[in-house]
Protein backbone atom coordinates (compact mmCIF):
# COMPACT_ATOMS: atom_id res chain seq x y z
CA UNK A 1 0.00 0.00 0.00
CA UNK A 2 1.73 3.28 -1.09
CA UNK A 3 0.88 6.10 1.67
CA UNK A 4 0.57 9.69 0.21
CA UNK A 5 3.55 12.67 1.31
CA UNK A 6 3.33 15.94 1.02
CA UNK A 7 6.81 16.52 -1.18
CA UNK A 8 8.18 19.93 1.13
CA UNK A 9 9.63 23.06 -0.68
CA UNK A 10 13.09 21.79 0.60
CA UNK A 11 12.84 19.08 -1.54
CA UNK A 12 11.70 20.95 -4.68
CA UNK A 13 14.65 23.66 -3.98
CA UNK A 14 17.24 20.69 -3.60
CA UNK A 15 16.19 19.52 -6.92
CA UNK A 16 17.65 22.88 -8.42
CA UNK A 17 15.12 24.45 -10.71
CA UNK A 18 16.70 25.44 -14.53
CA UNK A 19 16.66 28.40 -15.51
CA UNK A 20 15.55 27.75 -19.16
CA UNK A 21 13.70 24.74 -20.56
CA UNK A 22 14.81 21.77 -20.10
CA UNK A 23 13.34 18.58 -20.10
CA UNK A 24 16.58 16.70 -19.13
CA UNK A 25 16.33 18.64 -15.67
CA UNK A 26 13.05 17.35 -15.28
CA UNK A 27 13.88 13.61 -15.51
CA UNK A 28 17.57 13.83 -13.58
CA UNK A 29 14.72 15.24 -11.22
CA UNK A 30 12.28 12.43 -11.37
CA UNK A 31 15.08 9.90 -10.99
CA UNK A 32 16.40 11.31 -8.07
CA UNK A 33 13.12 11.83 -6.34
CA UNK A 34 11.74 8.31 -6.64
CA UNK A 35 15.19 6.70 -6.13
CA UNK A 36 15.97 5.41 -9.19
CA UNK A 37 19.16 4.36 -11.08
CA UNK A 38 18.41 5.64 -14.72
CA UNK A 39 16.09 6.31 -17.59
CA UNK A 40 15.07 3.22 -17.94
CA UNK A 41 13.75 2.47 -14.39
CA UNK A 42 11.64 5.79 -14.83
CA UNK A 43 10.23 4.34 -17.75
CA UNK A 44 8.76 1.42 -16.03
CA UNK A 45 8.06 3.23 -13.45
CA UNK A 46 5.77 5.47 -15.79
CA UNK A 47 4.94 2.87 -18.04
CA UNK A 48 6.33 4.72 -21.04
CA UNK A 49 8.81 2.81 -23.83
CA UNK A 50 12.22 3.94 -22.93
CA UNK A 51 12.34 5.72 -26.65
CA UNK A 52 9.39 8.15 -25.33
CA UNK A 53 12.06 9.15 -22.55
CA UNK A 54 14.71 9.64 -24.63
CA UNK A 55 12.88 11.62 -27.05
CA UNK A 56 11.88 13.74 -24.16
CA UNK A 57 15.33 14.20 -22.98
CA UNK A 58 17.05 14.74 -26.08
CA UNK A 59 14.27 17.13 -27.17
CA UNK A 60 13.10 15.42 -30.01
CA UNK A 61 9.56 15.13 -28.16
CA UNK A 62 7.57 17.93 -25.74
CA UNK A 63 6.56 16.94 -22.18
CA UNK A 64 2.74 16.47 -23.20
CA UNK A 65 0.10 16.43 -20.59
CA UNK A 66 -0.35 13.01 -20.49
CA UNK A 67 3.26 12.63 -19.21
CA UNK A 68 3.45 15.36 -17.00
CA UNK A 69 -0.25 14.11 -15.35
CA UNK A 70 1.76 10.33 -15.03
CA UNK A 71 4.61 11.94 -13.72
CA UNK A 72 2.32 13.85 -11.17
CA UNK A 73 1.10 10.56 -9.90
CA UNK A 74 4.02 8.31 -9.54
CA UNK A 75 5.91 11.18 -8.05
CA UNK A 76 3.17 13.44 -6.09
CA UNK A 77 4.88 16.55 -7.05
CA UNK A 78 2.07 19.11 -8.25
CA UNK A 79 1.60 19.73 -12.16
CA UNK A 80 3.45 23.21 -11.22
CA UNK A 81 6.20 22.02 -9.31
CA UNK A 82 7.28 19.47 -12.67
CA UNK A 83 6.29 22.47 -14.87
CA UNK A 84 9.03 24.54 -12.80
CA UNK A 85 11.47 21.71 -13.04
CA UNK A 86 11.10 21.69 -16.69
CA UNK A 87 11.78 25.13 -16.77
CA UNK A 88 8.29 26.30 -17.81
CA UNK A 89 8.01 29.80 -15.98
CA UNK A 90 4.51 30.81 -17.84
CA UNK A 91 2.15 31.44 -15.15
CA UNK A 92 -1.09 29.95 -16.86
CA UNK A 93 -0.56 26.89 -19.57
CA UNK A 94 -1.85 28.11 -22.87
CA UNK A 95 -3.75 25.91 -25.69
CA UNK A 96 -2.49 27.85 -28.47
CA UNK A 97 -3.55 30.63 -30.86
CA UNK A 98 -5.86 28.59 -32.76
CA UNK A 99 -8.56 28.36 -30.10
CA UNK A 100 -8.17 31.78 -29.16
CA UNK A 101 -8.81 33.00 -33.29
CA UNK A 102 -12.07 35.38 -33.78
CA UNK A 103 -14.15 33.65 -36.42
CA UNK A 104 -14.14 35.44 -40.11
CA UNK A 105 -17.34 35.76 -41.73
Amino acid sequence: MKIATIPSASIIKELHEPETYDPAHLLDALIEKLGLKNDAALSRILSVTQTAISKIRHRQSPVGAAMLIRMHEESELTIAELRSLLGDRRKKFRIGTVYNKPKEN
